[in-house]
Parts: C-alpha cells; sequence; structure tokens
C-alpha cells in the first residue's frame, strides 16, 4: 500500500475552527481500494469477521425496528464508521462526503469564525490554542477551556463536527461560547464577532542585537517567509550595537504544526548536516528519512527555541531536531507531545478516512509520542506553574509509544553556566502577560539573557520594545477546522 508523499503536521485544517493538533498525509482514492481492503479481510479470520458482521446487522435490525423513532440506515452505519475509526485514537476519524467537502471549503477560507485550535475529548470540545490576532485570543480564551455551550445552548450532546458548525458563520456575525475554565473551575462567557482570520505566520522583532522570529503555524511557503524576515532582521541589525545580529530566538509556543515539508525546512536553515526527522509505520516502503542539506543561514550563531504545551508536531519535529543536533537550546515547558502521522484516504465520493499510519523520530531515534520534548531550559509562562494543563498524554486511547531509541536521554553538556540563574517561574511581583508589551512575556526575557550569555553580551539594554518589527503577510483563512 503506497501513499503519495505530501505530509501535513499539526492542526488538521484551518478554517471555520482550527481542531487539535496532528500529522497528516495525503492519499490518493485510488491509493486503498475498498475491494482490494475487502479481499483481505475475507482472507483472514473470515469466519469469526462473517459473524462480526452478521452482529452489526442484526443490532441495526433491532435499532430501527425498536427505537423511539425512525433512524435511516445511512445514520446507522455513519454512525457506526465514526465509532470503527474515531475509537482507534484521538487522531483518526471518519468523514462523510459533505464533512469532506466542508474541510476542502474551509481551507479556502470562505468560512468566518473565531481563531481556536480545538480538540475532542471524551464527547466534549476542548480547546488545544486560540491563533494569535483572532476573535478568540482577543477575548482572552485559553488552551484547556472546555466549550459548553455556543450562543448559550449546551453542545455536549452534539458531535465535534456539529459543534465546529455552530461555531462557524458569515463575517461580522456575533457569537457567544461559554467556557469552563479547568484551573479554576470558573464558567466563564465571551461574546465575540466572527470574521475571516490572516493567520501571520511569521512574526519577527530585533531586540537589542538578539533576532526573533515567531512562526505560528507551518503553513504553505512559511519557511520563505521566515528567510525573509531573517534576511531584514540582518539588515536592521547592522545599525543595532556591534552592527550584526548576535543570535535568533525561535518562538514556536502554541504552534500547533502544519506542514512536514516546512517544519523539515525550517529545521534545515539551522542544521548543515544530518537526519531531521524520520517516519516509521505498519508498512516498511512507506518509511522515510529525511536529511539537512548543508545550509545555517545563521553562520553558526546561537540559537534559542521558545516551546510550551500548545507546540506540537511539526513544531516538536524542528525542536527535536535542533535539539538533538545540539544546534540550540530549548526553553520553556515541554511540548504537546503529538508524535504520530495520519493519512488522508478519500474513499471515492462517500468522504474520507483520515487514518493514523506512522510514528515520527527525532534524529536520535527517540519517538516523542505521549512525551512531549522536555526543554533544556524549564521556565514556565506564568506563576500557575503550568499554563498548558493538559497534553496528548490526556487523551483517551492515545497510540503507545513504541520503537526506537529507547535509553535515558544523556544531559547535555554545552547548556551555558547562566542557565543555572533563570528562574523557573516569574515571582509575584511579574506583570501579567500583555501580548503588546514584550517586557510582560517572561520566558522571551529569559531566552534574551541567555543569548546574550552565549553571544558574550554583558550588561545588554533591557528589551523592552523591539527596535523593529517585520511582519509576513498570509493569505485569508476562516479560524476554525477540525479532525
Amino acid at each position: 500500500m503506497k501513499f503519495r508523499s505530501s505530509l501535513l503536521l499539526g492542526t488538521a485544517f484551518l478554517a471555520g475552527l482550527a481542531i487539535g493538533p496532528g500529522v497528516l498525509r495525503l492519499a490518493g482514492s485510488g491509493d486503498f481500494p475498498g475491494a482490494a481492503l475487502a479481499r483481505e479481510i475475507s482472507h483472514d479470520n473470515s469466519a469469526e469477521t462473517v459473524r462480526l458482521l452478521t452482529l452489526l446487522g442484526t443490532v441495526m435490525d433491532v435499532v430501527k425496528a425498536e427505537y423511539v423513532h425512525p433512524v435511516s440506515d445511512k445514520d446507522l452505519i455513519n454512525n457506526a464508521l465514526d465509532g470503527m475509526v474515531g475509537n482507534l485514537d484521538p487522531h483518526s476519524s471518519y468523514m462523510t462526503a459533505a464533512q469532506f467537502h466542508d474541510m476542502q471549503t474551509e481551507i479556502s477560507g470562505k468560512f468566518g469564525g473565531l481563531g481556536l485550535q480545538v480538540q475532542g475529548e471524551s464527547g466534549h470540545v476542548r480547546v488545544v490554542s486560540p491563533i494569535d490576532g483572532t476573535p478568540a485570543a482577543r477575548a482572552g480564551i485559553q488552551s484547556g477551556d472546555f466549550i459548553t455551550m455556543v450562543d448559550h445552548k449546551s453542545i455536549d450532546d452534539l458531535s465535534l463536527d456539529q459543534a465546529v458548525r455552530k461555531m462557524r458563520g458569515d463575517p461580522g456575525t456575533k457569537i457567544s461560547l461559554t467556557v469552563v475554565r479547568p484551573k479554576t473551575g470558573k464558567t466563564l462567557t465571551f461574546d465575540m464577532t466572527r470574521e475571516i482570520v490572516h493567520v501571520q505566520i511569521v512574526k519577527s522583532a530585533l531586540y537589542g542585537s538578539t533576532g526573533y522570529i515567531r512562526l505560528t503555524e507551518f503553513d504553505d511557503d512559511l519557511e520563505g517567509a521566515m528567510h525573509t524576515a531573517f534576511d531584514k532582521l540582518k539588515t536592521q541589525a547592522t545599525k543595532a550595537p556591534g552592527g550584526k545580529l548576535t543570535g535568533i530566538i525561535l518562538d514556536l509556543r502554541s504552534n500547533p504544526g502544519g506542514k512536514l515539508d516546512q517544519a523539515i525546512a525550517v529545521a534545515d536553515d539551522f542544521i548543515k548536516d544530518g537526519e531531521i526527522v524520520s517516519i516509521r509505520g505498519r508498512h516498511a516502503e512507506n518509511n522515510q528519512r529525511w536529511d539537512a542539506k548543508g545550509t545555517d543561514i545563521t553562520n553558526g550563531l546561537p540559537i534559542v527555541v521558545l516551546t510550551n504545551g500548545g507546540s506540537a508536531s511539526a513544531s516538536e519535529i524542528v525542536a527535536g531536531a535542533l535539539k538533538d543536533h545540539h544546534r540550540a537550546i530549548i526553553l520553556g515547558e515541554k511540548t504537546f507531545g503529538k508524535g504520530s502521522v495520519q493519512t488522508l484516504i478519500p474513499i471515492g465520493d462517500q468522504g474520507a478516512v483520515r487514518l493514523t499510519t506512522a510514528r515520527y523520530y527525532t534524529p536520535s531515534g527517540r519517538s516523542i509520542q505521549g512525551l512531549g520534548i522536555t526543554p533544556d531550559i524549564p521556565v514556565a509562562e506564568t506563576k500557575d506553574d503550568d499554563a498548558y494543563g493538559y497534553r496528548e498524554a490526556d487523551l483517551s486511547h492515545i497510540l503507545t509509544n513504541i520503537g526506537g531509541n529507547r535509553t535515558a536521554e544523556t544531559p547535555r553538556s554545552d547548556i551555558p553556566p547562566i542557565a543555572k540563574s533563570i528562574p523557573k517561574m516569574p515571582d509575584a511581583s511579574w506583570p501579567a502577560f500583555d501580548v503588546l508589551k514584550p517586557a510582560t512575556d517572561f520566558q522571551l526575557q529569559q531566552a534574551i539573557k541567555v543569548i546574550n550569555a552565549m553571544a558574550g553580551i554583558s550588561n545588554p539594554p533591557p528589551a523592552t520594545t523591539p527596535a523593529t518589527e517585520v511582519k509576513a503577510t498570509t493569505a485569508p483563512k476562516s479560524p476554525e477546522a477540525h479532525h
């Protein structure tokens, strides 16, 4: 069984409601013919298979005959397919033809939405992360919030797809979301206006002589936009003390992922040689490995990568590659731990199956599935210790972590001495975080200290406001999607 080589990592689809970190590999309908699958099933354990299929038919007959109101065969079979695929792991799912069409339309950005990454969890809708600059982020919705009501009506009896449809709508229309915040137990209501979200995939700024580059998702042309931002930072740095860049901070916090080719390209920009990532699945012919091509656009500048619990999939591939090659210091919080690959398999005109088909591994051969990447210098975002209350390991029926390098991780010997003096969280006097005020970003401020120490800069000026800011423009996207 062979699949096409186009892969995505991270949120399944960014549109009406971006939902959940994942890794997606695209396959054509001809790659997975149903007739061949049926022959394969009938060949193995045929008597048991026939018995179970007969049981399925019997249960359908009972439901059709006795349920409180008439139910169509289509609804019953779709429900069975939902359970068949959806209960395998949190990232596999079956999409009807209508849902598959909606997914493809969402990618074009024709729906209005709020700018959320969400994940189905035990029948509930949980926020993975709000997207920078969107209605949800501006309103104050946080990672880990459970969405319980849309427009003051409960969504507890709705599927994830149905809940997403409730949240989508025309740009400019009003919507109210009620959430439960697990850390405090409080119920909060947010009134927002839907809009077509222009996701700014690359943001950059210059702090003294330190370049700051934030990647919000691994979308089309991300690496090119990042390269442009880096070149502009180099030009701006000629006016900074010393006349040149002395280090780079790569911010992957709350970045749920995106396309694999972009993750590989970004890592390749900082690593001269060696493995970047590999994927291994059930079928050996689909295993792949990607290596660096010999270019470091920074010419060896010190790098600090910022991560948190919202850094998933493609973000973890980049962070893992830079960490394993000792090319960067990882500062922040443990990442999400999404280490599986999904294949999107269209089933003719009947919809599609999003199926987990492989795990991916860092250059040291480790699977981060359910584990995440541990920072070299742990620093919490807030005084709450860990703002991200859940990760892949907290989801139901997750994929097991097997294969690869199982030895204990060897402590790095190249961590700069300043790491010992970096506090693990802000103290009580630290101001509340304000996205418009870099001085309130505790992790960023610690990263600047580390970069300056690595570059041999003593007593740098306070990094309170950027000397310059570079923004990459992107095509419009509707803010919600799901998988």
